[in-house]
């Protein structure tokens, strides 16, 4: 059709399109089809437009009308119609072009009209339901074009959308999460088929803090191929500070009861590198904060941690720092402070160690920030958290986030102090107790007592040695189940309790005589529930030797080293429960022979075992050491022998040892040979059992 053909309108009559054509100087309405009485009316023909469209709202149209027929250039408008007064229908929505042609009646315009309510509708509601759950909600194009479809990006940042998900967007992005954010969206773009992303980062606010955000992009499918994406993009800030709790909060829980440094060893791998790059602990060495005047105050590095991609951190050894007044300041007005640093500066002097200085210095820290730690109004130390690199400084929402962190590790550390001061108070209660040895003629005696190393592991163990009026030796092992304040103080009372039978009941009595008394007081008085001893009595024979006699409540037994012969446990025949156990028993006295240079060593569970090995195991590695070391000194030999521990549990050790001499006994094997094996011989000499009340 050329261009001065005339138009057939028949082409239109069945068209999903409302269509009507206007002609004349009247733009008198000479055809109109069925989809445009649908959408507009049925409307007379041959009437003028503005006769036949007599509506209040219909000035626009009418104005677009003259505006195509005089220019000659089409145009192309949304429209609104909106109910009459009363009317329930709600209003409706289309979009029409108008274009100039030519009829059997002449030049005129043709209006082509679509009914558009359902999609603007539709539109609507989304858009209410996004914005009611606060997201962003965007097109995201495989151009890198965007477009906001519920706005937010201007609130959340204070700039407006620019419209592509380019460099100037990626600088709104944590630097940390830049790298994260670019992978997942070259993933979105590779899929096939593709998949719903989820992704979260951090973005730059208006005040200059960071938030979390998360993304869940959908993707929408156009002839079997991806042509765009549709993201929702919320604020989850204060669900991730929640999340973050809970995380510090179980891995406190972890370490409950356990020492300073492991509640903060936690601490800091749950801050980096969620909040900071890196972060260390350094605690008071002294308990008096403030000092007094002019006093010198030192930190120690108690736990650290930094990011993966930074340089090794330094060992915890030649950890201590005189503090300069920066830390003193913050410590005394209880405020972090962020000190910024030059590229490649070193930090002031006195805040941490030189080798952590030298760190920082190494790994281009920008920033460092000081964080008083407190618990129960006591000052504890100082965090220093760092930035590094490009990561930015902290903004006045990241220090009170961190301040919240620290904050939430207050009751775990009230509990560990609380249990230091317990320790403490134990300690010094059996130290005062476990007395150094008395002299003995004819033989040598060493003790040593080491508390286990955790904070909450305060031990019941004790021993004893007391010498009667004629020369005889009382030796007391014992052990109080339990590891706190109570078992600490049952042991005093035990060992108090012992020693008075022991010296009341003089040198003749049994052993076993006098552990049943001890149980039967024990007992009557509601002392202890459950406690192993071993009571040990030695007297020197007329030949120089010393007869040993023994009766064991449950204990380990006791430890023979024989001057020339392999050590060996001393069994007995009979093995008697522990105190308390069932109670009214008879127990059982043993007897060993000692000739001169033996050594006889008492010792607690805590030397021989550990969590992951039998009791048979760490009695080996008692037997083998014992060997290996039998002929130091007795204090250098309990020395050696307390490494066996693994300091889980109190040990405490009692040794006594005859002197050597000519007594004219020759203890070694046929031929004046040492036997080499450290397993008890099949037959132990020289030992006799009887039992006693």
């Amino acid at each position: 059709m050329s261009p001065l053909e005339p138009l057939d309108v028949r082409l239109f009559d069945e068209t999903v399109a409302a269509v009507a054509l206007f002609t004349g100087p009247e733009h008198r309405l000479v055809y109109q089809n069925r989809a445009c009485a649908r959408l507009l009316g049925a409307r007379p023909l041959g009437l003028p437009a503005r006769e036949a469209f007599p509506e209040q709202d219909a000035d626009m149209f009418m104005a677009v009308l003259d505006e195509v027929v005089a220019t000659g250039r089409p145009r192309r408008l949304p429209e609104t119609r909106e109910p009459d007064p009363g009317s329930p229908e709600q209003a409706r929505f289309f979009v029409y072009s108008c274009t100039p042609v030519t009829t059997a009646e002449g030049s005129g315009a043709m209006v082509v009209a679509l009914d558009t309510t359902a999609e603007i509708v539709a539109l609507e509601r989304y858009q209410a339901v996004a914005s009611a759950v606060s997201q962003m909600v965007w097109v995201l194009r495989p151009d890198g074009s965007a477009e906001e479809i519920v706005p937010g990006w201007q609130e959340l940042t204070g700039e407006p959308w620019h419209g592509r998900m380019d460099s100037r967007f990626t600088t709104y992005v944590h630097p940390r999460d830049r790298h994260r954010l670019e992978h997942d969206r070259r993933l979105m773009l590779a899929r096939h088929p593709p998949r719903i992303v989820e992704t979260a980062f951090r973005v730059r606010t208006a005040d200059g803090s960071y938030r979390h955000v998360a993304t869940r992009s959908v993707p929408i499918m156009r002839g079997g191929r991806t042509t765009e994406w549709i993201a929702a993009t919320e604020d989850v800030e204060d669900r991730w500070s929640a999340a973050l709790r809970e995380h510090l909060l179980a891995h406190l829980a972890e370490v409950s009861g356990g020492t300073l440094d492991e509640v903060f060893e936690a601490v800091v791998h749950v801050v980096v590198p969620e909040l900071v790059d890196a972060c260390v602990i350094m605690l008071l060495t002294g308990e008096e904060w403030p000092p007094p005047e002019n006093t010198a105050v030192t930190a120690r590095r108690a736990a650290s941690a930094t990011r993966r991609d930074l340089p090794p951190r330094p060992p915890l050894l030649e950890g201590e720092v005189v503090i300069n007044d920066a830390v003193r300041t913050v410590l005394e007005s209880r405020t972090p402070h962020t000190i910024h640093l030059t590229v490649g500066g070193r930090v002031p002097p006195g805040l941490v160690p030189e080798v952590t200085e030298r760190w920082l210095a190494d790994a281009a820290a920008t920033s460092v920030t000081l964080h008083p730690l407190m618990a129960d109004d006591i000052m504890l130390g100082y965090a220093v958290t760092s930035a590094i690199g490009d990561s930015p400084a902290p903004g006045p929402t990241d220090t009170e986030l961190l301040r919240r962190v620290f904050h939430y590790v207050e009751p775990p550390l009230r509990k560990t102090l609380d249990l230091q001061r317990a320790r403490r108070t134990a300690l010094r209660l059996q130290r005062a107790h476990l007395t150094n040895p008395p002299a003995v003629p004819g033989a040598s005696l060493a003790a040593s007592y080491q508390p286990a190393s955790s904070a909450n592991e305060i031990g019941g163990d004790w021993y004893d040695a007391v010498v009667h009026s004629d020369g005889t030796l009382v030796l007391d092992i014992g052990d109080v189940a339990g590891h706190d304040l109570t078992a600490a103080i049952a042991m005093v009372q035990l060992r108090s309790m012992l020693r008075g039978l022991a010296w009341s009941n003089g040198p003749t009595c049994k052993p076993s005589t006098v552990l049943s008394r001890l149980e039967s007081a024990a007992e009557g008085l509601d002392i202890a529930s459950f406690a192993t001893a071993v009571h040990a009595r030695l007297r020197r024979t007329p030949n120089g030797a010393w007869r040993f006699t023994w009766s064991n409540a449950g204990h380990p037994p006791p430890l023979l080293l024989p001057a020339h012969e392999a050590p060996y446990f001393l069994t007995g025949d009979d093995q008697d429960p522990p105190l308390c156990a069932l109670p009214g028993m008879h127990r059982t006295s043993h007897t060993h022979q000692l000739a001169p240079g033996d050594t006889v060593l008492l010792y607690t569970d805590g030397l021989i075992e550990r969590p992951a090995a039998s009791l048979d195991e760490g009695q080996q590695r008692l037997l083998a050491a014992a060997a290996l070391h039998r002929d130091n000194p007795l204090p250098e030999l309990l020395r050696r022998l307390q490494d066996l521990s693994d300091k889980r549990d109190d040990t405490a050790l009692i040794s006594f040892r005859a002197d050597p001499g000519n007594s004219g006994h020759n203890s070694a094997g046929p031929g004046g040979a040492r036997p080499s094996s450290t397993q008890a011989p099949s037959a132990p000499r020289r030992r006799t059992r009887d039992r006693g009340r």
